[in-house]
């Protein structure tokens, strides 16, 4: 199975032994921020650095002239990846014999909604979600394909990977996040990330304020602590007819921005240049991991990079509609900080092939210690 390990700039930038050290976990390929949102992150051996903050959603290269005159484009980053970031990094990586693929991170952009708040994405309650821009609203999917294609095709990138092609809701770690003292559950998740902003209202065909009504109605439960199911309980909480037009406006919204930006990504790259998307199986889901119909997805894209935090079996639902060379990436966290456990990697490596995987992403190779890298590099060559 091929591994990648996700690496930002700033890990290798500045740092003349990390090519290398990330060469010798066993990985033939990274995955490089290409495109990335705000964030704080640990530098754990950079020899200038610990912590870099990101202050904003920014490209990690200089944005190029098909932005002039553009109301919405991408903001170079500062002084955390300064100029070229990427295109530093990825030479770096090459010259240490490694294949780099971009990581596009797209709608989840807490600047975008701050500087065009009319972009984002507005809850059943009117509050508005900064860090989400609506993929319905003509505009947003004009910037979203186009960061895409420009984002992903930069020199010395063999592929990439596309996170955020499609809804992104209420989940988000936000600084200081306080919304987790209520559990939401599945129905709750997506309840609270139903948009109602005018665009939205439009294409749902039904009443929008009478489907913003039952949905407060629907969480009221929610609130109480009394829990909640799945689909089975927005549908009757809603009524099945407002449910299915709601349900079918998004995926829909979703399904052709994930179309348009493939292809304009495929129109901007050589050829054998690989598009893959980070995705989750089942369609209505929002987040990082955008909600895709398994078999309309793999006929588009070359390959989906599937979350393996609970488990693998979202791969499965892709493994149905694999063709001989569709590539099924599970995604494994092997940071002990965040919840992986990289002594395990053999062992759910081996289960993920059972499930249908192919290759494997590791999450993430700047993050981890020094203990985690070397359960890695253990892991990677006793599989």
């Amino acid at each position: 199975m091929r591994a990648s390990a996700f690496v930002y700039p700033w890990d290798v930038n500045g740092d003349p032994g990390a090519p290398a050290r990330i060469a010798s976990l066993g990985v033939p390929q990274v995955t490089l921020a290409a495109a990335y949102h705000s964030t704080r992150a640990l530098t754990p051996r950079h020899p200038r650095h610990r912590i870099v903050t990101a202050e904003y959603a920014a490209v990690l290269y200089p944005p190029g002239d098909v932005w002039a005159g553009r109301d919405l484009r991408p903001h170079p980053a500062g002084d955390w990846a300064p100029g070229d970031a990427f295109g530093e990094a990825a030479s770096a990586l090459v010259s240490a014999g490694l294949e780099v693929h971009s990581w596009v991170v797209l709608a989840h952009n807490s600047r975008l909604g701050a500087e065009h708040p009319d972009t984002s994405v507005v809850n059943a309650y009117g509050d508005r979600y900064p860090w989400a821009p609506c993929v319905a609203q003509p505009g947003v999917r004009a910037y979203l394909t186009a960061l895409a294609a420009e984002a992903a095709v930069r020199p010395g990138a063999t592929g990439t990977e596309l996170e955020s092609l499609g809804w992104y809701g209420l989940a988000h770690l936000h600084a200081h996040d306080k919304t987790g003292g209520v559990r939401l559950g599945e129905a709750g998740q997506y309840l609270m990330s139903l948009c109602f902003c005018p665009a939205c209202g439009e294409g749902y065909g039904v009443d929008a304020g009478e489907l913003a009504a039952r949905v407060r109605a629907a969480l009221e439960p929610v609130w109480r602590g009394a829990g909640d199911g799945g689909w089975e309980y927005v549908e009757r909480a809603l009524g099945a007819e407002p449910a299915a037009a709601a349900r079918a406006w998004r995926e829909s919204a979703a399904r052709t921005l994930q179309e348009e930006a493939i292809t304009a990504v495929r129109e901007a790259a050589p050829e054998g240049f690989r598009v893959l998307l980070h995705a989750d199986p089942v369609p209505y889901h929002c987040g990082a991991n955008a909600g895709v119909d398994p078999a309309h997805i793999l006929s588009w894209a070359d390959g989906v990079v599937v979350p393996c935090v609970d488990g693998v079996h979202r791969l499965a639902a892709f493994a149905e509609h694999a063709g001989e060379r569709t590539v099924l990436a599970a995604n494994l966290t092997v940071v002990s900080g965040l919840g992986g456990n990289p002594a395990r990697l053999a062992s759910d490596a081996a289960r993920a092939r059972r499930e249908g995987a192919n290759e494997l992403r590791l999450y993430h190779a700047g993050l981890a210690s020094d203990a985690d890298l070397a359960a890695v590099r253990e892991g990677l060559a006793g599989w």
